[in-house]
């Protein structure tokens, strides 16, 4: 099969997140490159290395999160991640996770990893583009890859390598994924959203470019941590707001103080969250304890993307059926839009900063080729289960 009629297969059969129409801008898929760095060593080999080396030294860290205690499964990234490194190295390196506000600002986190002030943070790194636009491909771009393509890459795809090179060098910190939500919702709205001109002037809680991408269409943002959103929300400071999805949004009881809410989350199709690390306090550790934290971060990150799948349903069913909400989709003519403002801004971040243009590129290419991938086999048997049902 000709590479364009594979495209123009992908792109017939792309609906949704997977896709979201933007398949066949061009490029082959980035070849896969290995990332030694992200090898998961069997907890026995691990166990054992502990035991065995009596020189290893007690050390005790506490984890600045940008998360509430009453989100279980985004704060529990954190958790799974610190409880996992406490009990593979037997208590001698004991982490525990704090929630926002406890140690640090919800949204001040990278901050005070960089300032040396907490040795290790979780967070989702779209929230310090104001430090550099490029610490948003750590979590997610709009209208970019799903949670599994967002793995593929920073796996296999070389993104790991290029993303902890410039963190090393801008903020002197090393991350690795901790977390996925996967697809995220487009949030919660006070008004009806048909066209794009219904996006002027209102004021709206979304973070990272998607927020930039909504300040394009009219929107003034405003970026206020997750544990702040519902009281923004019942007193009118905002409009809209966007969080993640049904489970996290039930909890937070947003179907209480707003009337629609709106799908795709197009700004978040698989978001990443990160656990940071003082580079200095990381090069400090013995090997056998990094090698642990590369460990207990791949298990973080696969462990909450699988509880979000696992609990969306049956919660979105109760927002449904025990709330007044509506559910509706953005139409096209408003996703349209969306598109087109997200990528005038990437062409306006790659002319002015070289290590957004650099990665975007290789983000690009890699996005490209596993979209019409997907886009021809995955999305076709979800279409075809979803019209069966």
């Amino acid at each position: 099969m000709k590479r364009r009629e594979f495209l123009e297969m992908a792109a017939k059969g792309a609906l949704g997140a997977t896709a979201l129409g933007l398949v066949g801008c061009g490029g082959d898929a980035a070849p896969a490159t290995q990332a030694p760095q992200a090898d998961v060593v069997p907890d026995e080999v691990l166990v054992d290395a502990v035991q065995n080396d009596s020189a290893l030294p007690e050390i005790t860290w506490e984890v600045a999160t940008s998360w509430p205690l009453s989100l279980d499964t985004i704060f529990g990234g954190a958790e799974t991640f610190a409880q996992r490194v406490t009990r593979l190295t037997q208590g001698k390196f004991n982490i525990t996770a704090r929630a926002a506000g406890e140690l640090v600002p919800g949204l001040e986190v990278l901050n005070a990893v960089e300032a040396g002030s907490v040795p290790v943070g979780h967070t989702a790194s779209y929230y310090y583009i104001g430090k550099s636009p490029v610490t948003a491909f750590g979590t997610a771009l709009p209208f970019g890859l799903t949670a599994r393509q967002q793995n593929a890459w920073w796996y296999e795809g070389g993104g790991m390598e290029l993303m902890q090179e410039v963190y090393a060098e801008k903020f002197g910190v090393i991350q690795f994924l901790a977390g996925n939500t996967g697809a995220q919702m487009g949030g919660w709205f006070n008004k009806e959203i048909n066209t794009p001109a219904d996006l002027q002037g209102l004021k709206m809680r979304i973070p990272g470019l998607g927020g930039q991408v909504m300040n394009k269409l009219g929107v003034t943002v405003q970026v206020i941590a997750g544990g702040e959103i519902f009281q923004a929300l019942q007193t009118g400071a905002v409009d809209a707001a966007e969080w993640v999805g049904p489970y996290d949004d039930l909890k937070l009881g947003f179907q209480t103080v707003t009337k629609y809410y709106y799908y795709p989350g197009w700004w978040e199709p698989g978001p990443s969250l990160e656990v940071q690390i003082n580079l200095q306090e990381w090069n400090n550790l013995p090997e056998v304890y990094q090698e642990i934290i590369k460990t207990c971060a791949y298990e973080a990150n696969m462990t909450m993307l699988s509880r979000y799948d696992a609990k969306n349903y049956d919660a979105l069913q109760t927002l449904l059926t025990e709330s007044e909400v509506e559910m509706r989709p953005f139409s096209d003519e408003v996703l349209k839009a969306c598109e087109d403002a997200a990528f005038a801004l990437y062409d306006e971040f790659s002319a002015s900063d070289s290590d957004f243009s650099a990665i975007f590129k290789d983000w690009l290419k890699f996005r490209d080729g596993i979209q019409a991938w997907h886009g021809l086999n995955e999305t076709r048997y979800m279409n075809y289960m979803g019209s069966s049902r």
